[in-house]
């Protein structure tokens, strides 16, 4: 570890959890890209301590390693954050409180509010290429015009056509040098309205299900898979004719809703929660849930898993679940979803479940809901209902 710069206090990231999301020995709340962003960001962020140099943005913190550690080390408050997750928020929260630094930040939605007047920008890159653009035409569009974008990621998950989409909305894009197999990109001079590409998010597609009318999707850039339908999905409708009548179900982990709007309309008795603790699944479901003309029986709510709902509540839970948070691969989330709805199951009730058949998760809904039968298979994927004891 290097010491801290003079004037500057060192930050221990050892004292940052991910909680409430899942917790595991191959599992942190921060790495190399958090402290290099940090650093490379280093000499704006000790300016913005002059109150009239501040404007400080963060987006994409995954458990508050930058927020925290920007406030820590140069005395910032005033810090406007976006988090994708839920569990994220929740976790920056218990960590500020943990730290004593509960009054350095404010949660903002993806909006132009986020970013207005904004000279410095903290990001960690997203994976998709569609969130990440969402993200710079918004800078681009609303930010100071001297914005300073700092971009950065692990190596492994960043792509030259990162570049490419920053370039398309800044008039400098640079690559700093590697370290601890972390880069971070840095981007200034917003490009001229006339010389960006037109906002284009949400995106919507056309399905073809078996229904009467195609049923539409529709995704803001960080929506997990956009405006497609997940194959997994598209197995399962057909399949869910066979799930238990119900005067209400839960799409939980909605994505952009297609499961909640494919219910809403072969049901039309049926009232749906749909529920995901992405910010922008949620809005996007909503947007595919009024599209579809089905908001009025429907509700969209950003939760972590099925944290609002009481116990033995609810008669019918579709999942889709799953098997990664953020770059890491961990089962870990679809047990925690499992474990959830077999809580808010009632007696009776029933869970049916999309997953990759690789998976092998009989055992583990068996266990923590209740007797699991298949219902389809295919080369890729498996259609389970577990039934509540």
């Amino acid at each position: 570890m290097t010491d801290p710069a003079p004037g500057r206090t060192d930050f221990d990231f050892a004292r940052l959890r991910r909680r409430p999301d899942v917790e595991a020995p191959n599992l942190q709340a921060w790495d190399a890209a958090d402290r290099l962003l940090l650093d490379t960001a280093a000499a704006d962020l000790a300016a913005a301590a002059d109150p009239e140099q501040a404007g400080i943005v963060v987006i994409g913190d995954a458990y508050g390693a930058l927020t925290l550690g920007a406030a820590s080390r140069h005395g910032l408050s005033g810090l406007r954050v976006h988090q994708d997750p839920l569990s994220g928020e929740q976790a920056l929260e218990a960590n500020a409180a943990e730290l004593g630094l509960t009054d350095v930040f404010t949660h903002h939605p993806l909006t132009p509010a986020l970013v207005e007047g904004a000279r410095t920008v903290l990001l960690r890159l997203p994976r998709s290429l569609a969130a990440l653009e969402e993200i710079a035409s918004l800078i681009a569009a609303s930010a100071a015009p001297d914005v300073t974008v700092y971009a950065g990621g692990r190596i492994k998950h960043m792509t030259t056509a990162m570049n490419d989409v920053l370039s398309r909305y800044f008039g400098s894009v640079t690559a700093g040098l590697g370290r601890q197999k972390s880069r971070v990109l840095t981007a200034a001079s917003p490009l001229p309205a006339e010389q960006r590409p037109a906002a284009r998010f949400p995106l919507s597609q056309r399905y073809d299900v078996g229904l009467a009318q195609p049923l539409e999707l529709w995704a803001y850039g960080a929506a997990f898979g956009g405006a497609a339908l997940d194959p997994g999905t598209r197995f399962l409708l057909p399949h869910l004719a066979g799930a238990r009548a119900a005067g209400h179900a839960v799409d939980l982990g909605c994505g952009t809703g297609a499961i909640a709007a494919y219910l809403a309309l072969t049901r039309p008795d049926l009232r749906v929660l749909a529920t995901d603790q992405s910010a922008a699944a949620a809005a996007s479901a909503e947007r595919t849930l009024a599209a579809n003309s089905v908001a009025d029986r429907t509700v969209v709510t950003r939760a972590d898993a099925l944290a609002p709902l009481p116990d033995k509540s609810e008669e019918l839970i579709v999942l889709n679940p799953p098997f990664h948070i953020g770059a890491a691969v961990y089962a870990g989330i679809a047990l925690k979803l499992f474990a959830d709805a077999g809580r808010v199951l009632k007696p009776g009730g029933e869970l049916w479940t999309v997953w990759n058949s690789h998976l092998l998760y009989k055992p583990a809904l068996t266990r923590l809901v209740g007797p699991t039968r298949e219902v389809a298979r295919n080369p890729k994927f498996t259609v389970t209902v577990s039934t509540r004891r």
